[in-house]
């Protein structure tokens, strides 16, 4: 929303990064010249968006490396693809120890995806056999995440109930807790910028 306001301010001028004040590259060299000045400069996030490209051009092992490289400078966004990349077994062979060891990481530092995935885990539901089936340790793992306003651990945590594994007070604490989280992060402008994202990238 904050970025959004920005943008509508600079509408017919050269855009600049409300956060460094760099301008906006108009070309993907430009973008590519930035990404790398900043990586130069120890940026984890920079460092993560090029682990990202190389990641959605099928070069793993390059993605591999960038994310680690993000890792070692505390990117906690960067734990979570590295979770996924040995889970999945992209760029390096699968290996669910540094998978949870990852996920982990990436949920103390408060990412509510990998939260729910560890639930999962637990739960057995990743489809490994070997999974330790823990429903209170994934229970606490999936109301975590839905408290930090992650949906599908709260629609998770519903099935849970209708099969009598959660309480009927659990499930209405985390059910407002969730509402509360979802709530914070609505606003006239988050709103307008998630609108003006959608008509400009064409997405239906």
């Amino acid at each position: 929303g904050c970025s959004h306001a920005y943008d509508l301010r600079l509408v017919g001028t050269l855009k600049q990064c409300p956060f460094c004040r760099e301008f906006a590259p108009s070309t993907d060299d430009e973008a590519d010249k930035q990404r790398m000045k900043r990586i130069k400069a120890n940026d984890a996030d920079a460092m993560r968006q090029e682990g990202s490209l190389n990641y959605r051009k099928g070069n793993y092992i390059s993605a591999l490396k960038w994310y680690k490289k993000a890792v070692e400078l505390g990117d906690v966004e960067a734990h979570g693809r590295l979770a996924s990349l040995y889970h999945e077994g992209q760029g390096v062979e699968k290996n669910r120890v540094k998978t949870k060891y990852h996920m982990e990481q990436a949920a103390i530092g408060g990412h509510p995806m990998a939260r729910h995935n560890l639930g999962c885990i637990e739960c057995n539901l990743d489809g490994q056999e070997e999974a330790h089936g823990n429903i209170e340790r994934a229970k606490r793992h999936l109301i975590i995440a839905a408290v930090q306003g992650y949906d599908l651990s709260m629609k998770m945590l519903m099935a849970m109930f209708k099969g009598g594994l959660v309480s009927k007070d659990d499930l209405a604490a985390t059910l407002r807790a969730h509402q509360a989280a979802v709530d914070a992060t609505k606003s006239p402008q988050r709103d307008a910028a998630e609108e003006y994202d959608r008509i400009e990238n064409n997405i239906h």
